[in-house]
């Protein structure tokens, strides 16, 4: 195999191949004056079997780009087959016609991936599962669950339990419940604009437990810490975030050093940041990733990395 990485998070490509025993292929990437990107495959990779990783994480964009060239220039230097790695799929939230003359980008990137040259994709904890029908081609989903349970027992909170930070993420808060054996509370929200939401009430009874919010991406922080409000109004001693797509702005860490939130645990799906004052933990998911890369290499089954 050759493990091939963007500019987008080098450091978690490195841990990858790393964990896997191969050096990452050479590859040279810059730009010409006008912002073209310009990519060259440095390493023989005819009949290969090609790993390109790479998140679409801000600038989202520009990995975006560099991810698709990069996918055409291993197609075209006859590689036998070329999966796209990425651990965090940007335009994700766009996966629905929910306004009137509105696109669905996380299709066209699906058909861009797809029309690039991508035999099959591995991803990590899509906003929605019916991303993977985006894709005409195979796609690995994997989850970040095994990584963040682990994390969690560590902590070894007294009375623990897991809310959802809205309805939409009902489902993936019952899994850690019911894998962990806690309890589940529900925080409802109404979301006003892209950065503005209003907490509506919480539902299960979350007074004097340590509270566990369980959301897939954080960018402006307005819905944790409108839950985490909620949850300190109804009594939760102690309020925990898992979150495992950390794209936090820096006006997203100023509402989050402000809010009731007490510590966040988070992945390195995306190149960490600055947090200020955050008590942040960040759990990596190279070993994950490598070994799903590992078993697609040797037509071996993915199904048991879902186990927890």
């Amino acid at each position: 195999m050759k493990i091939l990485s963007g500019r987008a998070h080098v450091s978690l490509a490195e841990r990858i191949a790393e964990f896997l025993g191969e050096p990452l292929a050479g590859v040279e990437i810059r730009q010409f004056p006008d912002g073209e990107i310009f990519v060259k495959i440095k390493d023989n990779i005819r009949g290969r079997d090609v790993y390109v990783v790479q998140p679409t994480c801000p600038p989202p964009n520009r990995n975006l780009m560099e991810l698709l060239i990069m996918i055409d220039a291993a197609r075209r230097a006859s590689a036998r087959r070329i999966t796209a790695v990425i651990p965090y799929f940007g335009y994700a939230r766009q996966d629905r016609k929910d306004q009137p003359r509105v696109p669905i980008t996380a299709k066209l990137v699906a058909n861009l991936v797809t029309s690039a040259g991508a035999n099959r994709v591995l991803a990590l904890d899509l906003h929605s599962q019916q991303i993977q029908g985006f894709f005409d081609i195979p796609v690995d989903h994997l989850t970040a669950a095994p990584v963040m349970v682990r994390a969690l027992k560590a902590l070894n909170l007294p009375r623990p339990i897991i809310v959802a930070p809205d309805t939409g993420g009902v489902k993936t808060a019952y899994a850690y419940a019911k894998v962990l054996g806690w309890g589940l509370a529900i925080s409802a929200k109404q979301r006003k604009d892209a950065q503005v939401v209003e907490p509506l009430g919480v539902v299960g009874d979350v007074r004097d437990k340590d509270a566990v919010l369980v959301d897939d991406i954080i960018s402006t922080g307005g819905t944790l810490c409108g839950a985490a409000a909620q949850l300190k109004e109804h009594g939760a001693r102690s309020i925990t975030a898992v979150v495992v797509h950390a794209l936090v702005t820096e006006e997203g860490v100023r509402q989050l050093e402000s809010s009731s939130i007490d510590r966040i645990l988070t992945t390195d799906s995306v190149p960490p940041r600055e947090w200020g004052r955050m008590a942040v933990e960040v759990h990596s998911v190279a070993e994950l990733l490598g070994e799903a890369i590992l078993r697609i290499h040797n037509n071996q089954s993915v199904t048991s990395l879902f186990q927890l």
